[in-house]
């Protein structure tokens, strides 16, 4: 099982820098300049798909519950942390880092 979660975590790592590529690619601009903004968007994605529960889904409880007149059991907030997001946290690290060194001169902007 554990074999498994490291294919899954090296695959959404994979995933992620192509599409940075991609990314920096069409707007020619850099790879590191895109790779904190990418991975921050692919942990905010892996985050809400990966919970359950909270507001998002008390909203559509009431909404059910006003439309057909039954009250629903209210779920709590559950986050399960999977390779999937824990790839793109570190991928959004790695990239802050170096968006820091590029904003802070270490790195040259050309």
């Amino acid at each position: 099982m554990k074999n498994k979660k490291i294919v899954i975590f090296l695959l959404a790592l994979i995933v992620e820098a192509l599409i940075t590529y991609a990314v920096a690619a069409k707007f020619s601009v850099r790879f590191i300049e895109v790779m904190f903004f990418i991975g921050l968007a692919f942990t905010a994605v892996s985050f809400y798909f990966s919970s359950s529960g909270g507001t998002t889904s008390d909203f559509g409880n009431l909404s059910t519950s006003a439309q057909t007149g039954l009250i629903q059991k209210r779920q709590e907030f559950v986050f399960r942390r999977g390779p999937i997001f824990t790839a793109s946290v570190l991928f959004m690290a790695i990239g802050l880092i170096f968006f820091i060194l590029l904003v802070t001169g270490i790195i040259p902007p050309s």
